[in-house]
C-alpha cells in the first residue's frame, strides 16, 4: 500500500490550525473565568464573548441531534418575548433588556455546541477555570465583608459579601458550582492535592454563607445532598464507605466553622435577620408576595403578558420569580416555554446523573448546580444570569455527547 502524504500547502496549514485552536481554547478559558465579573451590565465576559463565539464557529462547532430540543425551546422563549416587546420599542429599557436576553440565549446555544464535542476534556477544563474564578471572587467577597480589602463598600453591600457581583444573592449562587466540583473530587479521591481542595471548598462555602442569601443557603445545601446521594447510588461499595465518612466529616467541619463564623463581628446578628422565612419587603399587599398574587390574576386574563420589564412599571418592584417573570415579559407562550425548559432539562439531567456513561461524573457536578438555579428561580429573577446559560450549555452538551455515544454502539 502507498503512504498517504499531505500536500505541502496542507502541511503548512496544520500548525496554523493548531495554533488557532490553542488560541480558541485560551479565549474560552477567559470567557468562562470572566463570568465572575458582574459589576455592571457590561463586563469583560461580554467583550470576550463575540470573538470566542465567532472563532469557534469558524473552527467548526456543530449542533447535534441531542441538543436540538434545547435550541427549539430557547427560540420559542426568546421569540415570544421579542413579539411581546413590539408595542414598547419606543421605550429605552425594554429593547435593551430583550437584546441582552437574546444574546444570553445565543451564548447558551454556543456553549451547548462547544461542549458537545470532546465533552469530557472540555467540561473538565471549563470546571477547573470556573472553580478558579469562583475562588477569586469568593476570596474578594470574604475579604471585603471582613474589611480586609478596602472598606465595607468594596466587594460587599447591604452588610453582605458580594465579591465582584452587584447582588450578594448572585455572588452566593455563583460559588456553588465550584464548591460542587471540589466536593465531588474529594469524595471520589480524584483530588490531587486534597488539603488544597479542602481549603478551597471551605473558602467557597464561607463565601456562600457570608452572602446571607437564603436561596443560596437552601439551594447549596439541598443540591449538595443530591450530589452526595447520586454519587453514593452510582458508586462501588468500597467507595460508598469513603463517601459516607467524608460527607460526615464535612458536615461536622461545616457545623464547627458555622459556629466560628457566627461569633465574628455582626455575623450572628445578620444571620438571625436573614434566616427569617420572610423579610419586610416580602409582606403586605404591596410586598413581593402581594404583588405576585395580584400580578398572577392580571396575567391569567392577558395571554400576551405585560411586555418586557412592564411588571416593574406596574408594581414598582421586580417579580422576584423567574417563572412569573417569563409569563409577564413574554406572555403565555414564553412562560410555558420557560417552564418546559426547566422540566425538560431536569429530566435530561437526572438521566445523565444516573446512567452509566462516560459523562456521568461531570453531570453529577453540573446538574445539581443548575437545578439549584431552577429552585432559586421561584424567589429571584435569574433569567439574565450569565453563568446559568453556561451551565445549561454544559448539561445539554453532555446530553448531545451521550446520544452520539449510544448511537456509536460503544455502550
Amino acid at each position: 500500500m502507498g503512504t498517504f502524504v499531505l500536500p505541502r500547502r496542507d502541511l503548512a496549514a496544520v500548525p496554523f490550525l493548531q495554533l488557532l485552536r490553542g488560541f480558541g481554547h485560551a479565549l474560552m478559558a477567559a470567557f468562562i473565568f470572566f463570568a465572575c465579573f458582574a459589576f455592571s451590565d457590561t463586563s469583560p465576559y461580554d467583550l470576550v464573548a463575540i470573538p470566542t463565539i465567532v472563532l469557534w464557529v469558524l473552527l467548526g462547532v456543530r449542533l447535534y441531534r441531542g441538543a436540538v430540543p434545547l435550541v427549539l425551546v430557547l427560540l420559542v422563549f426568546v421569540g415570544a418575548t421579542v413579539v411581546a416587546l413590539m408595542p414598547y420599542l419606543d421605550e429605552e429599557l425594554p429593547p435593551v433588556w430583550t437584546v441582552q436576553l437574546c444574546y444570553l440565549a445565543v451564548t447558551g446555544i454556543f456553549f451547548t455546541m462547544f461542549f458537545s464535542d470532546e465533552s469530557d476534556r472540555r467540561v473538565e477544563a471549563a470546571l477547573k477555570v470556573y472553580t478558579a474564578s469562583a475562588l477569586f471572587c469568593g476570596i474578594l467577597g470574604i475579604g471585603g465583608y471582613l474589611e480586609l480589602i478596602g472598606n465595607d463598600k468594596l466587594f460587599s453591600m447591604y452588610g453582605r459579601a458580594s465579591g465582584t457581583f452587584q447582588d450578594p444573592n448572585v455572588f452566593g449562587s455563583f460559588l456553588t458550582l465550584g464548591a460542587f466540583y471540589l466536593m465531588h473530587d474529594l469524595l471520589t479521591g480524584r483530588a490531587r492535592r486534597p488539603l488544597l481542595s479542602g481549603l478551597g471548598l471551605a473558602i467557597l462555602l464561607a463565601g456562600v454563607f457570608l452572602s446571607f442569601s437564603r436561596g443560596s443557603w437552601g439551594g447549596t445545601l439541598a443540591m449538595g445532598i443530591l450530589l452526595v446521594v447520586m454519587l453514593y447510588r452510582t458508586s462501588a461499595p468500597r467507595l460508598r464507605r469513603r463517601i459516607v465518612l467524608l460527607a460526615a466529616l464535612t458536615a461536622g467541619f461545616g457545623a464547627v466553622s458555622l459556629a466560628g463564623l457566627l461569633s465574628v463581628g455582626d455575623v450572628g446578628e445578620t444571620f438571625s435577620k436573614r434566616a427569617a422565612v420572610t423579610q419586610d419587603y416580602d409582606e403586605g399587599e404591596t410586598g413581593r408576595f402581594g404583588n405576585q398574587l395580584r400580578g398572577i390574576g392580571m396575567l391569567i386574563e392577558d395571554p400576551l403578558g405585560m411586555g418586557p420589564l412592564r411588571w416593574r412599571r406596574t408594581f414598582n418592584l421586580e417579580p422576584h420569580n423567574s417563572y412569573i417573570g417569563a409569563f409577564a415579559n413574554g406572555g403565555w407562550v414564553a412562560g410555558v416555554a420557560f417552564v418546559f425548559l426547566v422540566l425538560m432539562t431536569s429530566r435530561v439531567g437526572f438521566r445523565l446523573m444516573s446512567q452509566d456513561t462516560p459523562y456521568r461524573r461531570h453531570a453529577q457536578i453540573v446538574v445539581p448546580a443548575l437545578l439549584m438555579f431552577f429552585l432559586q428561580a421561584m424567589q429571584i429573577d435569574m433569567e439574565k444570569w450569565r453563568h446559568v446559560y453556561m451551565m445549561l450549555g454544559m448539561v445539554w452538551g453532555l446530553e448531545a455527547a451521550r446520544v452520539r455515544w449510544l448511537a456509536s454502539g460503544e455502550a
